[in-house]
């Protein structure tokens, strides 16, 4: 069934002249401040883009004329590509996407226990999510701690994409894993030239707040550009922490950042698909620990998607909650940050599904969970029809007073599916239908269902000469990496 199109940004903190002025601010910091950019490529590049470089220094001070002209060129429409053409999203300025959970250490099992994360884990978590019908982008949910972490992200992808039909949010260690992972996906596609065509995977780029971006994120990301991957460039703020405690203030940095990093794919290709994206929070002033479900963190991403509207760029936002139990907690955390950035229009709501911990830990059963509250929040950001059949005039005049007859008229029956949400694992019985179903609370209403889904046969996406041929380079791949250690 193909994904349908949802539209966001009914919820607004920033008024146009905000916004202007915000935009403001971002010019002089990417004109006089400069964002440093470790890697000598990159620096070449965009000195011949017309940014002023200081070699010695690594820094990079870029002029409003070669934003704007970035921007030009920067595309708002693109496609990232499922495995199964009912699974491509078609990406613009308006719709609301899911993308899932990430390189989680550490995981919740469904007998309670928290342990470090397998790889038996990653890909019984990826066959869970790939079942829940509000997940639409898939990411490695957990590193596996028993294997070696040099080259994990190769071991992620020949796990991850042979269970999964949805579009793979990858991650790289440098230029020769965007090369290995471009090799892998030619594997399924039959050739590079193939998958220039039909992304099914592409790559985040975590920069570092504040205003540096690494040599090897760089390296990852000019080798995307080379193989027409679609690249996230991400930063990854702390309010108060990594960059000013005020909102306002966070989101320039935010935009200077990431918006560098766009100058840089379009000086190398113009109208190479790139994303604005965050995964920022606050520092909590109790605890100094990051905090990705305070209140102030759903604003920073309702208005950081305001900005990357504004700069017309596709938009990731989102992160883990803090809580570390599936319970009210978890619950309230994670109602809040899916309907906020539904509202806002966040194109691409980021570890929607199973974080928790602050990113730390996958829940097998907030998988589920988190499955009902988007479903939720989705239905809340449709919101309403008005038109006359939605007003129903003839149907009020024809039941009439005192009459209890819409339930059996043909007008509910044809609106039903189009207006009532359906819950799979919230209860709406009373006390004694609920006691005589057993009277489970939603933590084990989900892990029931968990455990449905995982005894299903698994789903065969790829043959298995294909996923013997991904596991090959993988492991040929990591122990390169290891001998390079």
């Amino acid at each position: 069934m193909a994904i349908e199109r949802l539209r966001g940004g009914q919820l607004r903190f920033l008024g146009d002249d905000d916004i202007a002025r915000i935009h403001r601010a971002v010019i002089r910091v990417m004109e006089e401040v400069g964002v440093r950019m470790e890697y000598r490529p990159a620096l070449e590049a965009m000195a011949d883009g017309g940014c002023r470089v200081d070699f010695a220094n690594n820094l990079v001070r870029v002029p409003e004329s070669v934003l704007t002209k970035a921007l030009s060129t920067a595309p708002s429409q693109f496609t990232l590509a499922g495995q199964l053409p009912d699974c491509d999203v078609n990406v613009d300025l308006e719709s609301v996407y899911t993308i899932g959970g990430s390189s989680a250490l550490y995981v919740l099992d469904l007998d309670g226990n928290r342990k470090p994360a397998t790889l038996r884990d990653l890909v019984d978590l990826t066959r869970l999510q790939d079942a829940l019908e509000n997940l639409h982008i898939m990411h490695a949910i957990a590193i596996p701690q028993e294997i070696p972490q040099e080259g994990f992200d190769r071991i992620l992808f020949a796990n991850v994409v042979p269970n999964t039909s949805r579009n793979y949010y990858s991650q790289g260690q440098g230029a020769q894993s965007i090369r290995d992972q471009v090799e892998m996906a030619s594997v399924i596609l039959g050739s590079a030239g193939a998958l220039k065509k039909r992304p099914i995977f592409t790559i985040v780029a975590c920069m570092v707040s504040p205003l540096l971006h690494p040599g090897i994120r760089l390296e990852e990301v000019m080798e995307c550009v080379k193989y027409g991957i679609p690249v996230y460039i991400e930063v990854d703020a702390q309010a108060g922490g990594t960059t000013p405690i005020t909102i306002a203030g966070t989101l320039v940095e935010e935009c200077a950042n990431v918006l560098t990093g766009v100058v840089l794919t379009q000086i190398l290709a113009p109208g190479h698909p790139c994303i604005f994206a965050i995964a920022s929070g606050i520092t909590d002033m109790m605890t100094g620990n990051y905090s990705g479900a305070a209140p102030e963190t759903g604003i920073i991403h309702a208005a950081t998607a305001q900005m990357a509207r504004f700069y017309r760029l596709p938009f990731q936002g989102g992160t883990g909650i803090d809580a570390t139990l599936p319970d009210a907690q978890a619950g309230y955390e994670r109602a809040l940050q899916a309907l906020v950035n539904a509202l806002a229009g966040t194109n691409f709501i980021h570890l929607s599904v199973g974080m928790m911990e602050q990113m730390l830990m996958a829940s097998y059963e907030q998988c589920v969970i988190d499955n009902e509250i988007i479903g939720a929040a989705f239905r809340i950001t449709r919101g309403l029809e008005v038109n006359d059949d939605a007003i129903a005039l003839d149907v009020i005049r024809e039941i009439g007073p005192a009459s209890s007859d819409y339930l059996a008229h043909e007008h509910t029956l044809r609106h039903l599916r189009r207006t009532y949400w359906p819950p799979k694992v919230t209860n709406r019985h009373k006390w004694d239908q609920w006691m005589a179903g057993g009277g489970k609370d939603m933590r084990e209403r989900a892990r029931d269902a968990a455990r449905e889904i995982l005894n299903r046969p698994a789903t065969q996406y790829l043959s298995e000469g294909q996923k013997t041929e991904l596991g090959r380079i993988a492991a040929r791949a990591q122990e390169k990496a290891l001998n390079r250690g």
